[in-house]
C-alpha cells in the first residue's frame, strides 16, 4: 500500500461525506410502492388514471380517430368529446389531460398515445407507461394508476394480440424505470417522485390473472435491477471508485443471496493479469476484481451451460498517457456502465431464479496518467499468456476485459457475454439509437437477438470475422491493442476480445453510444439508461428454458 499523504487523506474525507450524503438523501425518499389490482378502472379512486390509445389511421383512412385500449363504456363516454376534436393523434408519447372526467372516480384522466395500431409492440407499451409515470411528476402527484391495455378493444385487422404476461411486465418496467430522475447531489433537492403505482386490470379468468400477476412481478424485479444499474452509472468518479463499486456489488449480493468475492492488486498479480494491472497501476485507487456467483436451487443440471457475464468497470477514464480531449471528459465517469449492467443483471438473476449457473465478473480500475502509468509502446502479458503491444493507452477497456474473459473460462464458463462502453467508433457507426453486437457464434447470437423482441433494446450486429485479424497483428508482440488504421475501430476492438474468448461461444456488446440518454424523452429522462440489463437477463433465461 502507498503511504497516505495529507492531501489524499483530505480527499478521502470528502469522498466519505459524499457517499454518506448520497445514502441519507436516498433514504429520505420513499421507494415507489407498486401493486396490481383486478377491478374496473373507471371505479378506481386515484389522483391520476392513465389510459392508452392507439392511432388506427391508415393510408386509406387518414381521418380515423384514435381508439382507446379500453372496453369501458364509462371511459369511452368521458373521452368522446376530446377524441372527436382530432387534436389528440395518439402518437407515441403524446398525452392529453382531462380534469374531473365524467363518470370516473379518478380526479384526472390521462390519455397516452402508443402510436400506430398496426405496428403496436410491447415496447410501445413500455414507453407509454414511462410517459404516464413522468407526466404525473410536474403535476406534483404522488399516486398514479395505469389501466391495463385491452387490445381486444381493436379488431384483428388493427393489431395482433399482445401476450398478457409480457404486456404486464413491460408496463410495470416502463413506469418504474421512467419515473426516476437522477439529481442526487443537488443541495436543494426536493422529493418530486411518484410514491405509488397501481396497475388496474379488468377482472380476468384464473389463467389470465396468473399471467398478468407473473408479468407484474417480473417487471418489478427487472425494473429494479435496471434502476440499480443506473444509480451506479450516475455516480461521480470521486465517489464511485473501484473499491466503492466492489462494496456496492457486495451489498447487493448479500441482500440477494449471491456469493461475492472482491479482490485487488495482490490477486491480480497472483493470477498474472498483466493486461488488467497495466491499466490499474497508474491510479492511486486500487483495482477491484469482482466475482459474483449464482447457483440455481438444487444445483445446475449435469452438462448444463455455465454463463459468464463480464463487464468493463473503468470508473473514470482520462485516456491515460494518450490523454483524451478535455471537452466531454466528465462523461467518462460512466465508462463503467458495462460493469454496472452486469451487477444489475446479477441482481435480477438472483431474484428471477433461472435454472442455470451464472458467474458475473467485473474488472474495475481507473485509467490515469500517473508516473507509473503504462505507456504507448509498452508490451504487457495477459493472463492467457498473450503478449500485447500497447499502441494507445485510451484503448484500455479491451485490456481489462481480456483478462476478465480468460478468467471466466478458468472458472468453468462455457458461454460468455461482455458489455462495455468500448469505442467511439461504434457510436460513429450506429449513433445513439443502436448499440453494437458482435459474436463468434451464430447460434449464441441468435438467442440474444430473439430476446431483443422482449427487452425492446436495440442492438445491431457488426462483423468480427477472421479476415479482420490482420488489423491487430503486432510486429513485436502477439497482438496490438488498437487496429493498424482508424477504420473499422469497433470491429478491431471486437477482434481483440475475440482472441481471449477463443473457441467458447461469446457475445460482445459495445454500449458506448447508448449508456447515457443525452436527449430526454417523454418516457425516459436525461441520464444513465441502464442499457443491456433487460437483454442480458433474457439471454440468460433462454438457456434456463
Amino acid at each position: 500500500m502507498r503511504e497516505a499523504s495529507a492531501a489524499s487523506f483530505e480527499t478521502d474525507i470528502f469522498v466519505v461525506a459524499a457517499v454518506q450524503r448520497f445514502a441519507e438523501t436516498r433514504a429520505t425518499i420513499k421507494a415507489m410502492d407498486t401493486k396490481l389490482l383486478f377491478e374496473d378502472a373507471a371505479q378506481f379512486v386515484t389522483p391520476l388514471l392513465a389510459i392508452f390509445a392507439v392511432d388506427i389511421a391508415t393510408g386509406k383512412d387518414t381521418e380515423a380517430l384514435p381508439v382507446l385500449l379500453s372496453t369501458s363504456d364509462t371511459v369511452s363516454k368521458s373521452t368522446a368529446r376530446v377524441l372527436e376534436t382530432g387534436e389528440f393523434k395518439a402518437g407515441l408519447g403524446e398525452t392529453v389531460l382531462l380534469h374531473a372526467p365524467a363518470g370516473l372516480k379518478a380526479e384526472r384522466l390521462l390519455l397516452v398515445g402508443l402510436g400506430k395500431a398496426k405496428t403496436l409492440s410491447v415496447d410501445d407499451v413500455r414507453k407509454g407507461a414511462g410517459t404516464a409515470a413522468r407526466a404525473a411528476k410536474p403535476l406534483g402527484l404522488r399516486e398514479v394508476a395505469i389501466a391495463f391495455p385491452e387490445d381486444h378493444a381493436l379488431s384483428d385487422e388493427h393489431v395482433d394480440a399482445l401476450p398478457a404476461l409480457l404486456t404486464s411486465r413491460v408496463l410495470t418496467e416502463g413506469a418504474i424505470v421512467g419515473e426516476v430522475d437522477y439529481d442526487t447531489y443537488k443541495s436543494d433537492r426536493k422529493d418530486r417522485s411518484v410514491h405509488s403505482l397501481t396497475v388496474v386490470a379488468k377482472e380476468q379468468d384464473k389463467t389470465a390473472r396468473a399471467e398478468i400477476q407473473q408479468g407484474f412481478n417480473e417487471g418489478v424485479i427487472i425494473a429494479g435491477a435496471q434502476n440499480f444499474t443506473r444509480s451506479l452509472v450516475n455516480e461521480p468518479g470521486n465517489v464511485m471508485t473501484p473499491t466503492e463499486l466492489g462494496k456496492r456489488a457486495t451489498a447487493m449480493c448479500k441482500q440477494n443471496g449471491l456469493k461475492c468475492d472482491v479482490h485487488s492488486t495482490e490477486r491480480l498479480h497472483e493470477l498474472k493479469m498483466g493486461a488488467f494491472w497495466a491499466v490499474a497501476k497508474g491510479s492511486a485507487e486500487p483495482p477491484a476484481l469482482i466475482v459474483m456467483t449464482y447457483e440455481p436451487e438444487g444445483g445446475a443440471t449435469k452438462d448444463a451451460p455455465v454463463l459468464g457475464l463480464v463487464g468493463k468497470g473503468i470508473t473514470f477514464d482520462t485516456g491515460g498517457i494518450s490523454l483524451k480531449p478535455a471537452e466531454g471528459m466528465e462523461k467518462m465517469k460512466y465508462d463503467m456502465a458495462g460493469a454496472a449492467a452486469m451487477i444489475g443483471s446479477m441482481q435480477a438473476i438472483a431474484q428471477l431464479k433461472p435454472k442455470i449457473k451464472v458467474i458475473g465478473i467485473v474488472c474495475s480500475a481507473e485509467n490515469m496518467p500517473d508516473g507509473k502509468a503504462f505507456k504507448p509502446g509498452d508490451v504487457v502479458t495477459a493472463m492467457s499468456g498473450k503478449a500485447i503491444e500497447i499502441v494507445n493507452t485510451d484503448a484500455e477497456g479491451r485490456l481489462v476485459l481480456s483478462d476478465g474473459l480468460h478468467y471466466a473460462k478458468t472458472l468453468g464458463c462455457t458461454h460468455l457475454i461482455n458489455a462495455a462502453t468500448l469505442t467511439g467508433a461504434c457510436v460513429v457507426a450506429l449513433g445513439m439509437i443502436n448499440a453494437g453486437l458482435f459474436s463468434n457464434d451464430d447460434a449464441t447470437c441468435e438467442k440474444f437477438q430473439v430476446g431483443l423482441k422482449v427487452s425492446g433494446e436495440k442492438f445491431w450486429r457488426l462483423p468480427c470475422t477472421d479476415d479482420y485479424r490482420d488489423q491487430i497483428k503486432s510486429q513485436i508482440a502477439d497482438i496490438m491493442n488498437t487496429g493498424k488504421s482508424r477504420y473499422g475501430g469497433a470491429t478491431n476492438a471486437a477482434m481483440f476480445l475475440k482472441e481471449f474468448a477463443g473457441e467458447i461461444p461469446w457475445i460482445h456488446l459495445d454500449i458506448a453510444g447508448c449508456a447515457w440518454n443525452e436527449e430526454p424523452k417523454s418516457w425516459l429522462p436525461y441520464g444513465p439508461s441502464g442499457i443491456a440489463v433487460r437483454s442480458i437477463v433474457e439471454w440468460v433465461r433462454s438457456y434456463s428454458a
